[in-house]
């Protein structure tokens, strides 16, 4: 029987699922591929702290080149993260002929059209079904199983840290503060949890969906993107009032030959099946031109469920490996030299519906001095909730309206937050109802 050597640059939490995986399932990998798996080096920084599972020390190094040259190596798994050297590490196995696993989305979002590239012209796989998703596999159904779809719409809700974050919010009535918390202490969420709660890796998450969906290149920075920090418990109250529960939405939507990208916290109807994604799972709402509608949910994170994302691409590699060839499928859903830009529609021209919260004097003509304002702007009201003052102070006025273009909307609440009458800062979030 055939073996086929890998080597693992990253020994840490997912690393460590991927050994444990191997271990523990290799009877049934070797009988599903026809070939067995070895494991050959792994290499990190730091190779003496305990690890969820061992492996013999002549296995373990901190040179990463050890993998690099071997030439009995001919897949590496890149688990390290970040940016450098992890680019240098993924271009240097590519050029010496190796396939690349990873699950590394902040570099493919970033260094991608760099990388693919690359893979392509020297005809080795880069497998990163981990690298969004966890074990969804989001990234196999837009490469394959919905080839022969227009994706009309990507909507996911891609990040378990806020997704957690939110749901305690909702169901427990608990204050931002005090759930960012527990989630660190569950280990949702980092110590500095800014790329999850700032949307950053969503954004990542959401770059890597869009060239697949729509075989274009995706400028990063382009992609609208706000996060929950805003988000209070007052908000959350008023949502279920109306109806709605509040989400981190990453949005992709196909208008014409442009496309919408957007993240940012988002009220949907509480019976939508995303508003009933909570803690720390993720899910995908894909509709194609043929598929329709289609739903993924699952874990996003975690050593075993990513680890099991992680060997679907060793086992991919592997199997292309034995049949000795190589770009089957195209890393990007179609060849690299097709890639185009993606034209985004630029957030001041996107037209949805919005909620907003208003924190006021409580006295005569406030409602016609706002909604004069909003429908100087066209912006048409479709609900105010007015709450009767308890204390001395403002009080807030909640209103939502139909669909209205974003610059619109900007500019009247510019204009509004200046009014003596207005005591804070405008809270807006945007609502869909027709995802």
């Amino acid at each position: 029987m055939k073996n086929i050597y890998i080597g693992l640059i990253g020994w840490g939490n997912i690393g460590s699922g991927v050994v444990k995986l191997l271990k523990q399932n290799e009877e049934l990998i070797t009988k599903r591929l026809g070939a067995k798996i070895v494991l050959k080096k792994v290499a990190d920084i730091n190779i003496s702290s305990p690890r969820a599972v061992k492996v013999p020390e002549n296995m373990l190094t901190t040179d990463a080149g050890e993998i690099l040259n071997d030439p009995e190596i001919s897949i590496v798994i890149e688990l390290m993260g970040g940016y450098e050297p992890a680019r240098t590490f993924v271009l240097e196995a590519i050029k010496k002929g190796k396939h690349v696993v990873t699950a590394n989305k902040a570099l493919l979002a970033t260094h991608g059209n760099e990388i693919f590239p690359a893979a392509q012209k020297k005809g080795v796989d880069v497998g990163f079904e981990a690298s969004v998703g966890g074990t969804i596999p989001i990234i196999k159904t837009l490469k394959e199983s919905l080839v022969a779809n227009h994706i009309h719409s990507i909507v996911g809700i891609m990040n378990g840290t806020c997704n957690f974050i939110l749901t305690k919010m909702t169901d427990e009535g608990k204050p931002f503060d005090v759930v960012l918390k527990e989630a660190q202490q569950l280990g949702f969420a980092e110590a500095d949890p800014t790329f999850d709660i700032e949307g950053i890796d969503t954004s990542h998450k959401m770059a890597i969906l869009l060239s697949l969906a729509y075989g274009k290149k995706v400028n990063l920075k382009d992609i609208y993107l706000e996060g929950i920090t805003k988000i209070s418990g007052e908000d959350i109250a008023f949502a279920k009032e109306l109806g709605y529960r509040i989400k981190l939405l990453a949005i992709g939507m196909l208008k014409g030959d442009a496309v919408e990208a957007r993240i940012h916290p988002t009220m949907i109807s509480s019976g939508h099946l995303l508003a009933n994604v909570n803690r720390n799972y993720n899910a995908f709402h894909l509709v194609g031109d043929a598929s329709g509608p289609v739903f993924l949910f699952g874990q996003g994170a975690g050593m075993m469920p990513t680890a099991s994302a992680v060997f679907s691409d060793i086992l991919d590699s592997a199997r292309n490996i034995l049949k000795g060839v190589s770009g089957r499928v195209p890393l990007r859903s179609i060849n690299e030299t097709g890639m185009k830009d993606i034209k985004l529609i630029p957030m001041d021209d996107i037209e949805t519906k919005y909620y907003f919260r208003f924190s006021v004097l409580d006295q005569p003509g406030v409602l016609s001095k706002i909604s004069g304002i909003l429908g100087e702007n066209n912006i048409s009201l479709a609900t105010v909730i007015q709450k009767a003052r308890e204390e001395a102070g403002a009080v807030p006025i909640v209103m939502t309206t139909y669909k209205a273009k974003e610059k619109n909307v900007r500019r009247a609440l510019k204009k509004i937050d200046k009014l003596e009458i207005v005591r804070d800062k405008t809270i807006l979030i945007r609502i869909e109802d027709e995802l």
